[in-house]
């Protein structure tokens, strides 16, 4: 498995595939499957680097697929495969709260 990590990442990751719809998070690591490994180096060079704020902001109907995703200031579709790659946790505020 490919991985590109954020050090100290743990609690409260989810990956992007699962991340609610319209919430705020940093991505924290990417980790392709073993089956298309070369995933985590395309993800990383589109934009989907750890610490970017990323946010679902819709989803296919039916089925979820694929995700309308922002990160920075583009806007991706990504297929839910991909979009399980991309670890992310919920954005801190400056008080070290959860957004």
């Amino acid at each position: 498995m490919s991985t590109h990590d954020r050090q100290g990442a743990g609690a409260g990751v989810e990956t992007l595939d699962r991340w609610p719809v319209g919430t705020v998070g940093v991505v924290s690591a990417l980790r392709a499957p073993g089956e298309a490994p070369e995933w985590a180096r395309l993800l990383d060079e589109i934009g989907f680097t750890v610490g970017e704020r990323v946010e679902v902001m819709v989803r296919g109907v039916p089925g979820g697929d694929p995700l309308a995703v922002r990160i920075g200031d583009s806007t991706f579709a990504l297929r839910r495969a991909e979009a399980a790659c991309i670890e992310v946790c919920r954005e801190m505020s400056s008080e070290g709260g959860a957004q």
